[in-house]
């Protein structure tokens, strides 16, 4: 139903808006950009950074307004970067933080910037509980345990808990 809903909408073939797709994407995202977008990858180019930047200003039949950007990359969303993109108006992050993009510049220029936002904050809490939960209760020592045939030979792990991890250590 999703997929029929995005070829619903998306635009014709010849009216495709450009995009800069400034990280690494898996087949379905970079599948469902293209179906969308005429995508213009850093990463599929191996051209360095301000080549890219310059190649994609003279992108037919215009530059792209939007670029996509990983956070926490090598990518700087700063004053340079801007120099070598003045078409971008939009830039979009998949990183809950903006700490690789100077804000105070992109405001000044009219850039709009949107990341994810708390988008995953609830996954990275469950990840912190089951890993505090591994810890605790040794899950990760004993699969290695398992693994390494020590079970028939030395017999059952003893598995740790909370109570005498604090005490032990």
């Amino acid at each position: 139903m999703a997929s029929a809903i995005a070829a619903a909408t998306a635009p014709p073939t010849a009216a495709k808006h450009s995009v800069l797709l400034l990280r690494r994407a898996n087949d379905y995202l970079a599948a469902t950009l293209r179906a969308r977008y005429r995508v213009l990858s850093f990463y599929d180019s191996a051209a360095p950074l301000p080549a890219f930047l310059a190649a994609s200003a003279a992108a037919l039949p215009e530059p792209p307004r939007a670029a996509l950007v990983v956070g926490g990359g090598s990518i700087q969303i700063d004053a340079t970067f801007l120099d070598a993109a003045p078409y971008l108006r939009c830039v979009v992050t998949t990183a809950a933080g903006l700490d690789h993009g100077d804000l105070a510049e992109c405001a000044r220029r009219g850039v709009l910037v949107a990341g994810a936002g708390e988008v995953f904050s609830t996954d990275v809490a469950d990840h912190a509980v089951g890993l505090l939960i591994d810890v605790l209760r040794d899950v990760s020592a004993a699969d290695r345990y398992v693994r390494r045939g020590l079970w028939p030979v030395q017999g059952d792990y003893p598995l740790g808990s909370k109570v005498c991890r604090f005490f032990l250590y």
